[in-house]
């Protein structure tokens, strides 16, 4: 006959492990949701000429981009791991959709998705959106971004 602690012990290991299970899987759920939940609510974009010259310039390549690589802003670039992004970079950290650079109202922002291990403007986590200023660095896991005016 087996004793009850042991018994109880089995029992609350698979609980930790069912709890950890599931919180695996609704992190990824929320991951996975993000995006639609971000594009339904995207700001318009106003675009003034100064918006349209504004561009990223990778300063340190993290997951396949190459220092110097540029991406012009336009109407706006989606950062991630996710094919759909118009910045794809392959590094752990980031999001499938991590942020958006666009601009608005004559300026340049950038909106961080509830990303799980944030966006940093000059080395400050950004809270889910931020006035962009020329030569501001952003960064997003291993990954440096320059903003070009």
């Amino acid at each position: 006959m087996t004793d009850p602690i042991e018994v109880l012990l089995k029992f609350a290991f698979l609980a930790v492990l069912y709890l950890f299970l599931l919180w695996i899987a609704r992190s990824a759920l929320r991951d996975l949701r993000r995006p639609a939940a971000s594009a339904a609510s995207g700001t318009s974009v106003a675009g003034a000429a100064s918006d349209a010259r504004a561009r990223l310039v990778v300063v340190q390549g993290g997951g396949g981009l190459r220092v110097g690589d540029w991406y012009e802003i336009g109407s706006g670039l989606t950062i991630g791991r996710a094919p759909a992004s118009e910045i794809r970079i392959d590094d752990g950290y980031a999001s499938g959709r991590h942020a958006r650079v666009y601009g608005a109202d004559g300026a340049v922002y950038l909106e961080d998705f509830n990303s799980t291990n944030g966006t940093y403007v000059n080395g400050r986590r950004v809270g889910t959106r931020a006035r962009l200023r020329p030569d501001d660095m952003i960064g997003i896991g291993d990954t440096q971004f320059r903003l070009e005016a």
